[in-house]
């Protein structure tokens, strides 16, 4: 349960480099400027860092296109490698790499406490191996995710690859909320007959953050070309999808609710995601109306993780059984 709290922390910090636009503080990885601790003046780097930055970023990238190749993407490939702006360097600006530097980190502890929880599982591996499997499978995602991080940065935060890391992020959050469950949390709340109506919800929540990711991408287009003030304007069809398909995640949750409420005595557990859905719902709203400002950001994808996990909790807890499932 703490490293699940700290991964949702990890959430929040990273949507506030995104919308600080820090990814970029820091242009390699682990190391950030080639140094363990990041310089604080612009004196501190060598006068030809951008180029070295870049070149370090190509290898990389070279070698990341390979992969991507081998696995049947080879357009992919070609316009991650064909793309000048992936290798345009930023000039240095302390500020933003202090909050990716301290971003990594945040992620740091994550990895520490996902060891833990590794190491907390070695001894019952034989009387427990799903547990264990869990366990291992989480490790294995966090080193994974690091890794894929540093795509993200070397590809200079292109779309998708930002896309991938965040969704990762809610499959690590899965990971953590079921070996929660299954380690001793496990107690019935609802009738799986109810499962159904809960996976309805989870998969629209789900459709939901794809579309917001849909509308960052946008947004990233026309942050280039208009001034805040017009992001929303011409924020286009993704934003209005985006906006719409709210009512059918808001819908969903309180149909869950009142279907939910005559079987089951935890009324108060499912008024939680309404809730969350509604904080969502403002914190959209509160982005629309007043031109996205960087504040709620975070808070709005914070909001939208913490949801999905939740009700992925409820439904692990939606079945006949009482006793713990080890």
């Amino acid at each position: 349960m703490a490293t699940l709290v700290a991964v949702y922390f990890l959430i929040l910090v990273g949507g506030v480099v995104r919308a600080s636009g820090s990814g970029m503080g820091c242009p390699d990885w682990p190391t950030c400027f080639g140094q363990w601790i990041p310089p604080t003046r612009i004196d501190q780097l060598p006068a030809d860092y951008k180029e070295k930055n870049a070149a370090y970023r190509d290898k990389k990238n070279q070698k990341f296109a390979r992969y991507l190749s081998m696995i049947g993407l080879q357009q992919t490939a070609e316009k991650m490698l064909t793309d000048p702006s992936i290798l345009k360097e930023e000039d240095f600006n302390p500020t933003k790499t202090w909050v990716e530097y301290i971003n990594r980190l945040v992620g740091v502890a994550i990895g520490l406490l996902i060891i833990a929880v590794f190491v907390t599982a070695w001894p019952i591996r034989q009387g427990s191996p799903t547990l264990f499997t869990g366990a291992l499978a989480l490790l294995a995602l966090v080193i994974f995710q690091g890794w894929f991080g540093s795509i993200v940065v070397s590809t200079n935060l292109t779309a998708w690859t930002i896309t991938v890391h965040m969704f990762l992020a809610v499959v690590m959050v899965w990971l953590l909320v079921w070996l929660w469950v299954r380690s001793g949390s496990g107690v019935a709340v609802a009738p799986s007959s109810l499962r159904p109506w809960l996976l309805v919800g989870i998969l629209a929540m789900l459709i939901q953050t794809f579309l917001g990711t849909q509308v960052r991408e946008t947004l990233d287009k026309v942050a280039l070309i208009a001034a805040r003030s017009q992001w929303i304007s011409q924020a286009g069809f993704d934003f209005i999808i985006h906006r719409s398909f709210s009512w059918v995640v808001v819908l969903s949750q309180i149909a869950i609710y009142l279907k939910l409420r005559k079987t089951s005595s935890e009324k108060a557990l499912y008024l939680v995601p309404i809730l969350l859905v509604l904080c969502s719902v403002l914190t959209g709203s509160a982005m629309a109306y007043f031109n996205i400002p960087a504040t709620m950001q975070p808070i709005h994808l914070l909001v939208a993780v913490v949801s999905v996990g939740w009700m992925f909790q409820i439904y692990l807890q939606s079945h006949n059984r009482t006793e713990t499932a080890i």
